[in-house]
């Protein structure tokens, strides 16, 4: 009997999260839960684990230790049923630079098995949202790296997902794109869906998040909501707990 993602009491489930890279331990136990309905977080300094996380909640990646659940669903063991649920924006986007925006989410879609009724539709209001409207007939190649993270986050949302993952979504768009983003990714939240966020700009986990994950060396070092993080470490804004914490600005490698 299939469960039924209303069941669950977390939207996603992390237990003992571990992935090793020969020697290289990329995630180091790592246990979160994320509920339904909410925009997460996670932060940490480039090589701390934030797209790793992502991926092996995707499935792309086999963890060496751990479980996941998304929505219900082991990714181990029911990941046809996970990724059905899932839509994601990774940071570096397949993207078909010969196909127009349009085109390219429209492809996605039906790679999906979007039905033929609802998928004009459905592509047009993700164009729209990520405010494309105007440039949805143009070929990706002739995009900004701010258009094609958008087109990216319309393929993302084409499939209507009761899970968002988005890995730096805004990186490289202009403060007026940026700003409709950060919109529709709350109005996203208030319909009920579940929005997990990597990103390097404090102000925007600040603007966005109901809670943040700090992990630094594929560890939690941190959780809660941005203004408790503030309260509790006695800091000015988010990046200066991210300092405190990891001894690292955000935008620092590992």
């Amino acid at each position: 009997m299939q469960k039924e993602m209303a069941a669950a009491t977390s939207a996603i489930t992390i237990d003992g999260l571990t992935k090793d890279y020969g020697d290289v331990r990329a995630v180091d136990g790592l246990t979160l839960s994320i509920p339904e309905a909410e925009v997460f977080g996670l932060l940490g300094p480039n090589g701390s684990g934030k797209t790793t996380t992502i991926n092996c909640i995707t499935g792309l990646l086999k963890p060496t230790k751990g479980t996941i659940e998304v929505g219900g669903f082991d990714v181990k063991t029911e990941g046809a049923e996970a990724r059905a649920i899932v839509g994601v924006s990774p940071q570096e986007a397949a993207i078909c630079p010969y196909l127009t925006g349009s085109e390219n989410v429209h492809l996605f879609g039906e790679l999906y098995s979007v039905p033929r009724k609802l998928l004009k539709a459905r592509v047009d209001l993700a164009m729209e949202k990520v405010g494309l409207t105007d440039d949805a007939r143009r070929r990706v190649s002739k995009y900004s790296g701010g258009m094609k993270r958008r087109v990216s986050l319309a393929m993302a949302l084409v499939t209507d997902p009761k899970i968002v993952l988005l890995d730096e979504p805004t990186v490289g768009m202009d403060p007026q794109a940026r700003r409709a983003v950060w919109d529709f990714i709350l109005e996203l939240r208030d319909k009920g869906k579940t929005i997990v966020l990597t990103t390097h700009y404090m102000e925007e986990a600040e603007e966005l998040c109901d809670r943040v994950g700090i992990i630094d060396h594929g560890r939690l070092i941190a959780l809660g909501p941005p203004a408790e993080l503030e309260v509790k470490y006695r800091a000015k804004d988010l990046e200066d707990v991210f300092i405190q914490l990891t001894g690292r600005r955000i935008r620092e490698g590992a």
